[in-house]
């Protein structure tokens, strides 16, 4: 008989679709005959943060969607006593924690809020994710936290979960973490932290199928391109070749480099691949697929045959993202005919040595806008993802990433403001520039919308509120002709003025240059199957 696990997982109302790490771990868990619960906060109303669905529409970011369209609306009761609830009905023998950095704060709530029982139940608790990984002497500081899984958690939690079936109580020597020490009482002697070694990256081919079963019904659907879908998650890449500064991607490398006798960057076998799009299409009825590799098209000419053949069969449409430089003639219109609907882009910067120098991007403007002439051919959508505020950054700068984003045919663009996150190596640039203090938690605009937190980057020559007033504007610059530039810098002022100059020009551009949403899901994917209808975890992929 196995024990009982429950999944803390902090997050808010459309930030992010179904964590894959947890719906993973839970398969493994219950193919060992363990108990597997989640509590998932997406849809409460917490003290923290905005509907980020709403605030990308609100800078032209997105195609305008509606949840309720699928009857989906926010919870009515609180957070805090549906999770006493929860924990009390459930009686787990392990929490399980699973954080990014813009969500460690509602996360440190969700841990206050259980840590009566915690303690009189005497129950180990374990974080992991992304942030755990980058910054566990911040995390390890959490009183309620015992274990920090660093890198991937598989391992890990398959070990910490045999050992708690079996009565033990140490757990000193759990590879990949970082243990708070417990004696011969639980929770005596706790002043020392043992760092344990990180194994080998896991072999993603002997992963179970995620298990979506884990989730509410509600938490399947996400937006794409203005209508709301069925829609999973789909891991055939862990990692990332390249080198982005602004990414965890070159850290996660170095991490694994250094401290194991594997890569970090692995591919997923095409046929487990199919095995799991045929259960979504057959058995769950998943009506969109959503390919979250970080380059998606790093595969050779091999494994995309392999891949093309294989989805031939699936015929679901899907979204992936990938860089301008991995796409062709040839891989566009092989990925259309099977299926594909929507890329998103990384562009990040539109000034071709300000790329290089501070983002490892290394191609031209002109490669980039040729390229991106090869979607349009086919009318395969997407999307330019733009970053904005990056250490040394001015705003006259940014205006060169407007001009690239002018001269490329997308269907929409969006803009982030640059965030510093721990394990990336730009957070050490900003911590060694004096922009930052390495204790400093920070988040993402979806986290924190008025990007008023402290976290933020305060710079004297681009300033927060001058970054706000690119994000704000930086679509009508990108689409409006220029003799409309000085209404659209006035419209950059939070006054009275500037608001309603950005209403008017707003509204004009809803109708004149926001596409228009996809067809109706259910008649629109009937083109490519037959559907019964009815979206970063502990691993740090």
């Amino acid at each position: 008989m196995g024990i009982k696990i429950l999944f803390l997982y902090p997050n808010l109302f459309g930030t992010n679709m179904i964590p894959p790490a947890i719906a993973l771990f839970s398969a493994m868990l219950k193919e060992r005959g363990h108990e597997v619960e989640v509590f998932d906060t997406t849809y409460y109303l917490v003290d923290q943060g905005t509907n980020s669905d709403k605030a990308m529409e609100d800078t032209l970011a997105v195609i305008p969607s509606n949840l309720a369209d699928r009857g989906i609306k926010m919870k009515e009761t609180l957070w805090e006593d549906d999770l006493q609830n929860h924990i009390n009905k459930f009686k787990p023998d392990l929490i399980g924690i699973s954080a990014t950095e813009d969500m460690w704060e509602l996360g440190e709530k969700l841990l206050n809020n259980i840590k009566d029982y915690k303690i009189k139940n005497n129950v180990p608790l374990i974080a992991g994710g992304v942030f755990p990984t980058f910054a566990p002497e911040l995390v390890i500081k959490n009183e309620v936290v015992d274990i920090v899984c660093v890198g991937e958690g598989e391992n890990a939690l398959l070990d910490l979960c045999e050992r708690i079936k079996k009565g033990e109580k140490d757990f000193s020597n759990l590879t990949n973490c970082w243990v708070k020490t417990i004696g011969p009482e639980y929770l005596k002697d706790r002043n020392q932290v043992i760092k344990n070694p990180i194994s080998k990256p896991v072999d993603v081919n002997k992963n179970p199928i995620i298990d979506l079963s884990l989730f509410e019904t509600n938490r399947l659907f996400r937006p794409m391109g203005g209508q709301i879908y069925k829609m999973f998650p789909v891991e055939t890449i862990r990692g990332c070749p390249y080198t982005c500064t602004f990414c965890n991607s070159p850290d996660q490398m170095r991490l694994y480099n250094e401290q194991s006798d594997g890569g970090f960057f692995r591919k997923k076998r095409i046929d487990l691949i199919s095995k799991e799009l045929k259960h979504f299409k057959n058995d769950l009825g998943v009506e969109y697929n959503y390919f979250w590799a970080d380059t998606f098209l790093a595969m050779n000419k091999k494994e995309f045959e392999e891949f093309v053949e294989m989805y031939s069969e699936i015929k679901i449409p899907f979204w992936m993202q990938t860089r301008p430089e991995t796409i062709t003639d040839y891989n566009m219109k092989k990925l259309k005919d099977v299926g594909l609907d929507r890329i998103s882009f990384g562009i990040e910067h539109g000034n071709e040595e300000f790329r290089k120098k501070i983002l490892d991007r290394r191609w031209s403007n002109k490669n980039i806008i040729e390229k991106l002439k090869i979607p349009n051919k086919y009318e395969i959508s997407y999307t330019l993802n733009n970053i904005t505020g990056f250490p040394t950054e001015t705003k006259k700068l940014a205006f060169d990433t407007i001009e690239l984003n002018r001269q490329i045919e997308a269907d929409n663009s969006n803009i982030s403001t640059f965030v510093p996150f721990h394990g990336t190596p730009l957070r050490k640039m900003c911590e060694d520039l004096g922009l930052i203090k390495p204790e400093t938690l920070v988040k993402s605009t979806a986290a924190n919308p008025d990007e008023k937190d402290d976290g933020q980057l305060n710079m004297p020559q681009y300033t927060p509120q001058e970054i706000r007033e690119i994000r704000k504007c930086f679509n009508l610059y990108v689409k409006f002709p220029k003799n409309r530039w000085k209404e659209i810098e006035r419209a950059e002022k939070d006054d009275d003025e500037g608001n309603k100059i950005y209403g008017e020009l707003k509204q004009e551009y809803l109708e004149k240059y926001m596409p228009k949403p996809n067809a109706d899901p259910h008649g629109g994917i009937e083109d490519f199957a037959c559907i019964d209808t009815a979206n970063n975890g502990m691993a740090t992929s």
